[in-house]
């Protein structure tokens, strides 16, 4: 949501160019990637505060003091450095200020590893000399919507301006969640179809896995992923569920015909966003769009547009899981080995889809609706959330080690869901951890949990610099 998008600026005149952006991205087995995307929270570490990127020592000063220190390339919008790049991988900010890493397509996920102990590595070292640290968890745990600032880009100007009127909680979205995200390849249609299907009905999995947002301006709200119920409560045309993936003849084509008839948010000329919001791709392909009429669109546009359409799995030139909380450093990594194992390896991906083929579409709403709130303790067909995802754990498991294989006897992959098989040996997923902590110890505060869910680079990285 926060990167803009370049692709070829060759005019769109059939739908067919559209289908084929999709089509264009199938690749072989063995240039298959790994693409992590994670955010988090800014805060102050004297006050706990949410960070502002105007205010002295703020995320301006974090952004230049990165590309100082450590190599990274400015992305300016007008006068503000607004991003940066560097060797396939960016840093960008959400609308609150959410710093986020979108991460370089790597081979493996031992260097996914190295990726997020660096990142980690090089944030704390410039934010702990402005006196900043970083939070990993779903969802703001004390910020109220009118304590954070919008960062000073015009696309999320845009979204400020017309997103609530669709869904009540959008700025809560913009302003106070953060999540973790892979990007996965696919080989044909067909297999990203059965990855597509096979995902977002596991989604509700994930989300029970990585919940993290219990807390809501510093007490108990009720749910185990509040993050995944503020996304139920966005604007229904560009989120939500999208049953049309389980129907017969779904494809590149069908997924084509969903984005064009999601309403445009933006678009990007001559250095400037054009507000756009409501309009449709339909009509700019005529060349009768009303915010630029007699112009049509390019493939950059295109790609821009699939940025804002936000179902649990969206569909790019990759397969995107979109459906956990952000966490520590080791759920950062667990993530991705989660759906490593269970999408890249075939046997698992079978397994998979075997786990989920008599999930009825009320079964699948059911679940979806439920997890948020009660995480492990939903049920789909006599069976607990808890006892589902021990079973996908054990799929994944098997496809890491077959993954080991193919890379030549390297270290096995499968040990970065340790993690996911202590806290399914407990029952109890990050966010179940923390409201114990807030019931049973009467010494628990802010300032611990704040302790608890900052994110730092590993032990050994920290003690060596």
């Amino acid at each position: 949501m926060s990167v803009l998008v370049n692709e070829s600026n060759q005019p769109i005149t059939d739908q067919r160019q559209l289908v084929e952006y999709f089509s264009g991205a199938v690749k072989p087995k063995a240039e298959w990637r790994i693409g992590c995307e994670h955010e988090k929270f800014a805060y102050r570490l004297s006050t706990l505060k949410p960070v502002s990127y105007d205010e002295p020592n703020g995320l301006r000063d974090f952004l230049v003091g990165m590309q100082d220190n450590f190599g990274w390339k400015a992305v300016t919008e007008g006068y503000n450095i607004i991003g940066l790049t560097r060797v396939g991988a960016a840093i960008s900010f959400e609308p609150g200020g959410q710093v986020e890493l979108s991460g370089a397509p790597l081979g493996t996920l031992h260097e996914t590893s190295a990726e997020i102990d660096q990142h980690m590595v090089e944030i704390n070292e410039v934010a702990e000399k402005l006196g900043i640290g970083f939070l990993g968890i779903g969802f703001h745990p004390t910020a109220k919507r009118e304590d954070i600032k919008l960062v000073p880009k015009a696309r999320y100007e845009i979204q400020q301006k017309h997103m609530p009127a669709f869904g009540s909680m959008a700025l809560d979205m913009m302003l106070r969640t953060c999540t973790v995200q892979v990007n996965l390849d696919f080989s044909s249609e067909a297999d990203m179809v059965k990855k597509f299907r096979t995902s977002l009905a596991l989604q509700p999995i994930s989300t029970a896995l990585f919940a993290s947002s219990p807390f809501t301006e510093g007490e108990p709200n009720g749910f185990n992923s509040y993050r995944m119920h503020v996304w139920e409560n966005m604007d229904p045309h560009r989120s939500g569920p999208v049953p049309f993936v389980y129907e017969e003849g779904f494809g590149f084509e069908r997924y084509t015909d969903y984005a064009l008839n999601v309403p445009m948010q933006f678009i990007y000329r001559n250095d400037r966003y054009i507000d756009c919001y409501g309009q449709s791709f339909r009509d700019f392909m005529k060349g009768k769009l009303p915010a630029l009429p007699g112009q049509q669109p390019t493939m950059t546009d295109w790609a821009n547009h699939l940025t804002t359409i936000f179902p649990d799995v969206r569909l790019k030139k990759v397969l995107e899981m979109r459906g956990c909380d952000a966490g520590s450093n080791e759920m950062l990594l667990a993530m991705p080995a989660y759906w490593v194992g269970l999408m890249y390896d075939e046997a698992s991906l079978d397994a998979a889809t075997d786990l989920v083929k008599e999930w009825t579409a009320e079964d699948k709403d059911q679940l979806h609706k439920a997890v948020p709130r009660v995480g492990f303790k939903a049920v789909v067909r006599g069976r607990s959330v808890l006892d589902i995802a021990k079973d996908t754990l054990h799929i994944a498991q098997q496809g890491l080690r077959h993954r080991t294989e193919r890379l030549n006897g390297g270290a096995d992959e499968a040990r970065y869901l340790n993690v996911l098989f202590d806290i399914t040996e407990s029952g109890q997923n990050r966010a179940d951890q923390l409201l114990m902590q807030k019931f049973y110890f009467h010494d628990f505060n802010m300032q611990k949990l704040f302790n608890m869910c900052r994110l730092l680079p590993p032990p050994d990285l920290r003690e060596n610099g």
